[in-house]
């Protein structure tokens, strides 16, 4: 057997199938370029590291359930008022606060981006290798609600755990209801000081009484999920409203045309 095929086999047995792919033509381009060893091991190394990085980039992103297409880029810092552009880009880009448990709570009128400007912090942690985890609130209480009922709330909340940061969008849209909202606390309860969260409401701290069976879990709630957290306000009218307004107005100038 010749040293490439042996070379080959080693590369396969060794699971490195970007260093088994391009192990050949970089060997002419370093002799080529006159590379001694260590520097051709090196770029065969890079190149399989950069790929393995891709790879992890696309599955994480794939595992999020995160919305395609909400970027910091793409969001209209312009329109609410009083947010702070360099502040929310810190904080996508300087997780420092994922690593320290820590949460963050957006609030806002429905329609004026909380979805979009939570969805495209959680793409900026996926580029820095942090797993994320995208979840309509609505939707994640009747899942806890079921896994519950058939006894295996505490795997699903283990299954939960392996993500750094949950992002818990809409969560005024959940139900009132103590066989439902109570597995909602018990969330918040397991990610206290271990795992972070990105959570989304129209609604004031003030109205989660709405939210939770009873105002005294609505408090703890609150407690836990304030105790390590930055306060997010977009005060602004709806972009579809607004949207729609300067269509209208559009629609009126050509009229008068």
């Amino acid at each position: 057997m010749t040293k490439s095929a042996t070379l080959a086999l080693l590369l396969k047995e060794l699971r490195l199938p970007t260093m088994l792919r391009h192990y050949r033509d970089l060997s002419e381009e370093a002799t080529k370029q006159a590379l001694g060893h260590e520097a051709y091991l090196a770029r065969l190394c890079e190149l399989e590291i950069n790929e393995r990085c891709a790879n992890r980039m696309r599955r994480y992103t794939k595992q999020s359930r995160l919305p395609l297409g909400k970027s910091l880029s793409s969001f209209n810092f312009k329109h609410p008022d009083k947010l702070n552009q360099l502040h929310i880009e810190a904080l996508a880009q300087n997780p420092q606060w994922v690593a320290n448990a820590e949460n963050i709570v957006i609030f806002g009128a429905s329609g004026v981006g909380k979805t979009h400007l939570a969805a495209a912090i959680g793409h900026v942690l996926i580029e820095q290798d942090i797993r994320v985890l995208f979840l309509e609130t609505s939707n994640l209480v009747q899942q806890l609600q079921l896994a519950r009922k058939e006894y295996r709330l505490p795997q699903m909340l283990s299954r939960l755990s392996k993500y750094p940061v949950l992002i818990l969008d809409d969560i005024g849209y959940a139900k009132k209801d103590e066989t439902e909202t109570s597995v909602l606390f018990d969330l918040i309860a397991e990610r206290y000081e271990s795992g972070s969260m990105i959570i989304t409401s129209n609604q004031a701290f003030s109205e989660w009484g709405e939210i939770f069976p009873s105002n005294m879990m609505a408090v703890a709630a609150i407690d836990r999920i304030i105790h390590h957290s930055t306060i997010i306000k977009i005060s602004a009218e709806s972009y579809r409203k607004a949207h729609a307004k300067n269509q209208l107005m559009e629609g009126g100038e050509k009229m008068e045309l």
